[in-house]
């Protein structure tokens, strides 16, 4: 028996008695990636991006682990949500024009002394001041800068349209503003590395493609490095009681931490390890995050009908954003239909041994988003099911 053919065993033992559409996450898993997580940090601090987690029950157990410290959030009304049920130093990741949710932060100690929110425009100052109906208390704010690769004098930028903010002059023009601004307090600054973090660069079939992704990470990580470096000296002469600077993701934290002027990674997506982690050379974990579906009808030979299946990841679209048949396996889709919306017919030999009510397992592309197509994660250790805890969604927490 091959190890997936093991698991697939131990899945099914584990959730015999669950009615699928199911979804799980196996804690070895899960655990072991962890570990890896804080290996590859080198000793300076993991902070757990929510976004790619959505289960309170799996921050609070990552973060009761040694090594990891402190949230990223993705949205306000999160971070307050987080702040309220204890969770102490969340960083918001993403600007906000949340009003009511500014007002909420300014009037209330508690929630001011565990947030932080970020900013990369004067403007975003001036919206936070507005809002606050009132509230005295002081905003802990993070600045945001551009990492982008720029090739050719700009022509050619390589990165996520973020933060408008590239220069060591242009951080500490911003973090002037904080500093000279009654009602906030300048705490950290933030930099996320997606083009190196968040871009496969070991993709099967696609040899010269990889190459190139290799090669253009190289130089994006010398390029930052040393530009992190001077914003971070800029910013500091501005701000000399800075409390972090954060920076990389899951495909990129053994590269992140070895720049001095980081001093902690955020990372979430390594937890659960989604489909799209397969594609990475820097690490490789385990699949800890699942989703099964009913096998309700078989067509033919060599072919069977799940219920469900078209979830879908953010981003481009593609084939890379579906998730993927994942045991038995050699399973895969009709390239006529794909995952569909109430049903998603399976290829393959393995087909012809499924029988009606039996489940298929799949992984997910992306890795939080999987918990907005479900109320409840079943934990699952060995071939038992140990919990069953609740999403985001199951909470009924839908940010974004």
């Amino acid at each position: 028996m091959t190890p997936r053919a093991a698991d697939r065993a131990r899945y099914d033992r584990a959730t015999a008695a669950l009615d699928a559409p199911v979804a799980i996450v196996d804690l070895e898993a899960f655990d072991a990636n962890a570990d890896d997580l804080v290996r590859r940090a080198g000793g300076k601090p993991v902070r757990v991006a929510s976004k790619s987690v959505r289960c309170r029950a799996l921050l609070e157990r990552v973060l009761a682990r040694d090594g990891f410290a402190g949230v990223m959030s993705f949205t306000l009304a999160e971070s307050l949500w987080l702040a309220r049920a204890g969770f102490e130093d969340v960083l918001l990741a993403y600007p906000s024009a949340d009003r009511s949710g500014y007002a909420e932060l300014a009037r209330d100690p508690k929630l001011a002394a565990a947030v932080t929110v970020t900013v990369d425009d004067v403007a975003q100052l001036d919206l936070i001041d507005s809002a606050r109906a009132g509230g005295t208390e002081e905003v802990r704010v993070c600045l945001e800068m551009d990492t982008a690769l720029r090739l050719l004098g700009g022509r050619v930028r390589i990165g996520a349209l973020r933060s408008p903010l590239r220069t060591p002059a242009q951080l500490a023009e911003l973090a002037r503003s904080v500093v000279r601004r009654p009602g906030f307090r300048l705490v950290g600054l933030m930099a996320y590395e997606g083009h190196v973090a968040g871009v496969g660069d070991a993709v099967a079939g696609r040899p010269l493609r990889s190459r190139a992704v290799r090669a253009m990470q190289a130089v994006a990580r010398r390029e930052l490095a040393e530009r992190r470096a001077a914003v971070v000296g800029a910013v500091r002469a501005v701000a000399p009681d800075l409390e972090f600077v954060n920076g990389g993701g899951t495909g990129s934290v053994q590269h992140t931490v070895a720049e001095a002027a980081v001093t902690e990674v955020a990372a979430g997506s390594g937890l659960y390890v989604p489909r799209l982690f397969d594609d990475y050379s820097s690490f490789s974990g385990r699949p800890a995050a699942l989703f099964a579906l009913p096998v309700v009808r078989r067509p033919g030979v060599g072919v069977v009908t799940v219920l469900g299946g078209g979830y879908p990841a953010s981003g481009a679209a593609g084939r890379d954003r579906l998730p993927v048949p994942y045991l038995p396996e050699g399973l895969r889709y009709d390239p006529r239909e794909g995952p569909g919306e109430v049903q998603t017919p399976l290829l393959g030999s393995p087909a012809d041994d499924l029988r009606i009510g039996d489940k298929v397992w799949f992984r997910h592309a992306k890795a939080g988003e999987l918990c907005e197509r479900f109320e409840t994660l079943h934990l699952v250790e060995g071939d038992r099911v140990v919990d069953a805890v609740p999403t985001y969604r199951g909470e009924g927490r839908t940010f974004l």
